[in-house]
């Protein structure tokens, strides 16, 4: 079979996702379509190697060389993008202040949507928060409780280098013994540690509030312990989250101390294959080492 037109084809249906999960801020789309490029690299290549009479090689033979040679290239821009990352000054656990500026939600319809639906289930808007991660680029938050305030839901909004705007959410409640129970879908890679009393489900496939509150509202039932009012001012309990986060991975190895970063960069060489280990898990599958 020629395999001209199926790669037309795949080449169409490929610009058409990266437009849609552009203007959508699908990370579910990208994932398709990384693995359509993938397939396109490898196949067209072969193909134009062939008509042009470049080698002699069998079709499928050339079609798994340049399908590696794509894994390869992408691997060598990752470990550079995660090299610039960490010689970089933008913090791995930015400081977060209060949003005074009023722009908190996007105006946007998708967007919108997760907000109205926080305010039909009756979730009652606490605070809203943003981090400068380099100049005039925020990472901005808003912070809702249920109308038991036993149930934190932090939405956070991710600037894209296109100027969208993807939105991720963290939802956590708090036993009774300290211990943080928390579930989010957030789709970058942190491979880190977390402490001791965190007990961390990530979801990077549940797009929508709704099906990730129904998740974490399933681990819920399985808890034993009593579940705790929250009363601690979200500013101060993130902050201080980030703070024993870089505290807890810095005592494990994964960051340099403070001293050495200059000089090495934040994370160390086992903190970079993590990293890029749970990037090509993220990217291609949508996984996290945490996702089950």
């Amino acid at each position: 079979m020629d395999p001209t037109y199926p790669l037309v084809i795949a080449m169409m249906v490929s610009l058409v996702l990266f437009q849609v999960s552009q203007r959508q801020g699908s990370p579910v789309l990208a994932i398709f379509n990384r693995w359509l490029r993938w397939l396109i690299f490898g196949f067209g290549l072969a193909k134009i190697v062939l008509d042009l009479g470049f080698s002699d090689r069998p079709y499928w033979v050339l079609t798994a060389v340049f399908l590696l040679t794509y894994a390869l290239i992408e691997t060598v821009y990752r470990w550079m993008e995660i090299h610039a990352l960490s010689m970089s000054p933008i913090p791995l656990f930015p400081r977060f202040a209060v949003n005074s500026s009023g722009d908190e939600w996007p105006i946007q319809p998708r967007v919108l949507k997760e907000r109205d639906w926080l305010r039909k289930e009756g979730f009652k808007a606490v605070q809203s928060l943003r981090a400068e991660i380099a100049p005039s680029i925020y990472l901005r938050m808003s912070i809702y409780h249920d109308p038991t305030e036993k149930l934190r839901v932090q939405v956070l909004f991710l600037p894209q280098p296109n100027g969208n705007i993807v939105v991720c959410a963290s939802l956590a409640s708090q036993r009774s013994d300290g211990t943080r129970v928390v579930t989010d879908n957030l789709y970058l890679p942190f491979a880190g540690f977390y402490p001791e009393n965190w007990l961390v489900v990530r979801k990077p496939w549940r797009r929508s509030l709704q099906a990730l509150a129904k998740q974490h509202r399933a681990r819920l039932t399985l808890e034993t312990e009593p579940l705790m009012v929250w009363e601690t001012e979200p500013l101060a309990d993130l902050n201080a989250q980030q703070h024993a986060l870089e505290q807890v991975n810095t005592e494990l190895g994964f960051l340099f101390p403070h001293h050495e970063r200059e000089e090495n960069g934040k994370m160390t060489a086992e903190a970079r294959y993590r990293v890029w280990k749970e990037a090509w898990l993220l990217n291609y599958f949508g996984w996290s080492s945490r996702y089950f």
